[in-house]
């Protein structure tokens, strides 16, 4: 729990030279994380899975307070796993009173979940630079699902020379095509019968693509279609860009294409992704 002691843990393990590998997460571990930790263990000595609520990625009428924190089950998981650290700092530890430095990327971070969130990749990236200044990995590794935060992430570590490798593993679906995340377990069974709809989606932008279509603008048409048929769901953004730089692609290079979109359904907000 102690910032001091995950510190110390660090700079003995860089004497030793040994390979840390960092999961960042907050908390509420589920299979998602399991991919990521298992990524992590079979590319470093010893895996540091971070459980921290970021008080800073959070505007003022989301769900900070509300948002589900379950250490003991989080231990349980992160033990079965193999995870050498659980590290859960308390956030009036992370970020003291009078704390007043922030980091904030300018360019990645505006689009997309940006327009809705826009203080949220600022919180993300000064609590991702401060756990990578307390934990000193040499690997970190994200989850594709968050894919505007990997390239924000994947910004700050070239703009600043920082000396980390990113890795990212892939999205976890549950049988019914759901991504799994925090909230999968909390929607309603007329909520799911909704948001299963979003990989149906995504999966014909991809058919489309595979069949010969080139045109961004012709694939965001049948995507706003499919899921403006659902009648609970309210789309935030739906968008074809480049996967680096999160700008908007005037034509589809298959592989190199991602087709984002983030809606609401009812009050629950979710984000999916899929290359092309």
């Amino acid at each position: 729990e102690s910032v001091g002691e995950m510190r110390s843990l660090a700079a003995q393990w860089r004497r030793e030279g040994r390979l840390v590998a960092l999961v960042p997460t907050s908390g509420a571990l589920h299979a998602g994380h399991a991919e990521l930790i298992t990524e992590a263990k079979a590319k470093a000595h010893f895996v540091v899975v971070s459980c921290f609520v970021n008080p800073l990625a959070f505007g003022p009428n989301e769900y900070y307070s509300a948002y589900p924190r379950q250490p003991e089950a989080d231990a349980k998981l992160a033990a079965e796993l193999g995870v050498d650290i659980l590290f859960t700092p308390k956030a009036e530890e992370f970020f003291p009173r009078g704390y007043s430095t922030f980091l904030t990327e300018e360019l990645i971070s505006k689009p997309l979940c940006g327009v809705s969130r826009p203080n949220h990749f600022r919180g993300v990236a000064t609590g991702m630079l401060k756990l990578l200044n307390i934990v000193a990995p040499s690997i970190v590794v994200l989850g594709q699902r968050d894919a505007q935060q990997v390239a924000v992430v994947r910004k700050i570590v070239a703009d600043l020379c920082l000396p980390v490798e990113i890795e990212v593993a892939p999205i976890v679906r549950e049988a019914d095509g759901l991504v799994v995340t925090v909230k999968s377990p909390n929607l309603t069974t007329g909520q799911r019968q909704e948001a299963v709809g979003i990989q149906a989606a995504l999966l014909r932008g991809q058919e489309m693509v595979r069949q010969g279509v080139r045109s961004p603008d012709r694939v965001i048409a049948e995507v706003t279609h499919l899921l403006g048929s659902r009648r609970r769901v309210r789309v935030i953004y739906i968008t074809i860009v480049d996967p680096s730089s999160m700008e908007p692609l005037r034509e589809i290079v298959p592989g190199r294409s991602l087709l984002a979109v983030a809606v609401w359904i009812d009050e629950v907000r979710l984000i999916d992704n899929m290359v092309l």
